[in-house]
C-alpha cells in the first residue's frame, strides 16, 4: 500500500509541476518549445512504462493511463512540430515557360 501512495504522490506532483510550467509559456513560444518538449514526453513515457512494470492495483491503472496520455502527447508533438517546420521550408520555384518559342 505504501508503494502505491508513493507512486500516486509522484504522479500528482508531476501534474502540478506540468500545469505550472505550461501556464508560464506564452502562446507565441509554445510551438517552438514543443520540439524540445518531445524529449521530455519520451522520458515521461519511459518512466510510466517502468512504473507499470513494477506496479499492481491502482498504481498499475494510473501508470497505464499515463502511458496512453504520454504516447498521445508525444506523437501529437511530433506531428505539430513537423507541420511547423513545413511552414518554414521554401517551396521550389515553378518553371517559367520559355519565351520566343524558337526551334
Amino acid at each position: 500500500m505504501s508503494n502505491d501512495v508513493t507512486w500516486l504522490t509522484y504522479f500528482v506532483l508531476s501534474v502540478f509541476v506540468g500545469i505550472e510550467v505550461i501556464a508560464k509559456v506564452s502562446s507565441t513560444l509554445h510551438t517552438p518549445l514543443m520540439s524540445g518538449a518531445n524529449a521530455i514526453h519520451g522520458i515521461i513515457l519511459l518512466g510510466a512504462i517502468l512504473v507499470a512494470g513494477d506496479a499492481d492495483g491502482f498504481a498499475l491503472v494510473v501508470a497505464l493511463v499515463a502511458i496512453v496520455l504520454a504516447a498521445i502527447n508525444m506523437v501529437g508533438g511530433f506531428v505539430v512540430t513537423d507541420r511547423m517546420l513545413q511552414m518554414f521550408t521554401r517551396k521550389p520555384a515553378a518553371k517559367r515557360p520559355v519565351e520566343g518559342g524558337g526551334a
